[in-house]
């Protein structure tokens, strides 16, 4: 699967509520003063997205669980040297990335079978492979962003419940107020549209 796009994680992060509690900088200068309250307050403000995108890979709430944990340690060694702008987006990737890892390491037997259909879909549209390097997934990175982001705001909701959460086909629809069918033609013709978007302006070539 292609690296991800930041478009999709800025709406991820969109994803989970803004209500009380600290905003994204004190709970970062937390992190920077070494405070354990940092982890406290990260998972009080994006404990629910965090796990959000990691069952939506796994299907496993354990698993899920786990992966949360972890994203929490990887952001406490990261957020030394690093200093997001906006937390939800940063914490949503490190998620996915340590789901979709678990995922793979996952014998075939386990895997969900939600999960690998999703991933078997996206893979028909994207060049093979992530690339020869990283100006190859920089490319296919903004050209998946310019892709995004000519979408239709419900069309690119569906995108991003189908590729990013592995959301089942059902539970879009259901979100939406639409059809099974309305749902997977809506994919197909997006996926055939990404996969032009990709020819034309010549990336994994």
């Amino acid at each position: 699967m292609a690296a991800t796009a930041d478009f999709r994680e800025n709406e991820a992060a969109k994803e989970s509520p803004r209500g009380g509690g600290l905003e994204d900088a004190d709970i970062v200068e937390l992190y920077w003063q070494r405070s354990e309250r940092a982890i406290e307050e990260t998972d009080a403000k994006y404990g629910k997205l965090c796990h959000s995108v990691a069952y939506g890979v796994l299907n496993n709430s354990e698993d899920a669980e786990e992966c949360v944990n972890d994203t929490y340690v990887r952001a406490w060694n990261s957020m030394p040297s690093d200093h997001p702008d906006h937390l939800g987006a940063y914490l949503a990737k490190i998620t996915r990335r340590l789901s979709i890892d678990r995922f793979r390491r996952d014998s075939a037997e386990k895997r969900p079978k939600t999960t690998a259909a999703v991933f078997d879909e996206l893979a028909e549209a994207l060049p093979d492979g992530d690339g020869d390097g990283v100006a190859d997934r920089m490319a296919i990175r903004d050209a998946l962003n310019r892709f995004l982001a000519s979408l239709t705001p419900e069309n690119r909701m569906i995108f991003m419940r189908r590729y990013w959460f592995c959301d089942s086909v059902r539970s879009i629809a259901s979100m939406m107020h639409v059809t099974d069918m309305g749902v997977r033609q809506r994919l197909v013709r997006m996926r055939k549209q990404l996969k032009a978007a990709l020819e034309k302006e010549g990336v994994g070539e």
